[in-house]
């Protein structure tokens, strides 16, 4: 590579900074206990995990998309070994104008994190912390990890993360729209599981939206600290970490949640109440659909004839079909930065003080993007439970197709 630059100079040439470490430090995790937190300003992530995921034609988008040209100067931080791998990438695509940062990560009070990076966990931490050694934001106290997944489990009996227990989603949802179940019934299964108030619990999935799906209905529950596993099972799997096999072991049941459900009404809204956030500057309900389901091509889903849209609603992107959700991840499947993230939002005037809904066929795409969106500092989100299986159903509401 070319010489080592400061960020002053970096900027003074207009330069891109980028860090070549996982999405998880980027993000804002240390990578030791009393390690600096965060990456540096405007920094842009091109983890070298990535590289093998990524092919010439993505790299080449990736680029595009954040207005890196052969001709840029660009410098990068991580390890030696990520920032040569990331180099030789970048040199093979056209860029001869490598450097490295050489005082990244020394000026702790200059960088830039997730406001709550913490709700985005990642495999060695849950690994360490089920080891009991000491890890960066810790649980306060009890904590459970748990698979969410629909219907029996299947993968789960053939491999999960050690301990874990196992959540059907027919636990927090029914038919006929697959909304969330009643309150009555969310306290049986929390009790049932073992979970109170003030447990910390940490879920993943083998989609990452199924585990959202039930860490959004635990918050809207009361459960006041509730984590997702960045990229869901595959990340473990790809750590290679420790396996379980087998049926759940027998969890004890919780005698009483310790606080009144639900512990947070206003993170789950009824048809009613999103239809109150239609065409108003101060808020957005998000359409969390694929594009040809946003325009009315296809509904996405064989149970739901009505094809179309809320009128009125913002797209706030997905992936290419009803079980994609490429717009928001990484290439190995974690969070996309909240940078994107934002700015794609940005172009339907979907802001972060506004008042935001996210809605889906059914809710489990929009969980994931409330989520981030919490993840991301945002103060004021919510899930249209409803969404549009549910809007479609009343012929007198507004569709736009």
């Amino acid at each position: 590579m070319a010489q080592s630059l400061t960020l002053a100079q970096l900027q003074q040439q207009q330069g891109t900074v980028i860090d070549t470490r996982a999405s998880a430090f980027y993000n804002g995790w240390p990578q030791t206990l009393s390690g600096p937190s965060g990456h540096e300003p405007a920094a842009l992530n091109l983890s070298a995990s990535w590289l093998n995921a990524m092919n010439d034609d993505q790299l080449a988008g990736w680029a595009k998309q954040h207005n890196l040209t052969p001709a840029s100067v660009i410098a990068l931080y991580g390890s030696d070994a990520d920032n040569q791998a990331v180099n030789a990438r970048l040199k093979k695509a056209g860029y001869s104008t490598v450097s490295t940062l050489g005082d990244a990560l020394q000026t702790p009070a200059r960088l830039q994190r997730l406001p709550h990076f913490e709700q985005l966990v990642y495999p060695q931490w849950i690994h360490q912390l089920q080891q009991g050694k000491k890890v960066a934001a810790a649980p306060t106290g009890d904590f459970k990890i748990i698979e969410a997944a629909w219907g029996a489990p299947k993968f789960y009996l053939l491999n999960h993360i050690p301990d874990a227990d196992y959540i059907d989603t027919n636990e927090v949802e029914s038919e006929p729209l697959w909304n969330k179940v009643s309150d009555d019934k969310l306290k049986a299964m929390l009790a049932k599981h073992g979970i109170r108030h003030d447990t910390t619990v940490i879920l993943y999935g083998r989609d990452v939206y199924a585990a959202a799906r039930v860490a959004q209905i635990m918050l809207y529950a009361g459960v006041k600290d509730v984590r997702l596993l960045d990229g869901g099972w595959k990340a473990w799997s790809d750590a290679n970490l420790p396996v379980g096999r087998g049926t759940p072991s027998k969890v004890k049941p919780a005698n009483d949640f310790g606080a009144p459900i639900p512990g947070q009404p206003q993170l789950m809204l009824d048809m009613e109440q999103a239809r109150g956030l239609l065409y108003r500057k101060d808020a957005s309900l998000v359409s969390i659909r694929s594009w040809p389901e946003f325009i009315g091509e296809t509904s996405g889903y064989s149970y739901i004839k009505p094809k179309g849209e809320i009128a009125g609603a913002r797209w706030g992107h997905a992936g290419s079909d009803a079980t994609h959700m490429e717009d928001f991840h990484n290439p190995d499947g974690t969070m996309r930065s909240a940078d994107d993230i934002a700015a794609m939002w940005k172009q339907w005037h979907i802001l972060p003080d506004q008042h935001v809904a996210f809605y889906c066929g059914t809710g489990w795409r929009a969980s994931e993007t409330f989520m981030y969106a919490r993840a991301m500092g945002w103060q004021n989100v919510a899930v249209y439970d409803g969404g549009w299986y549910e809007w479609s159903a009343h012929p007198q509401n507004p569709v736009t197709t």
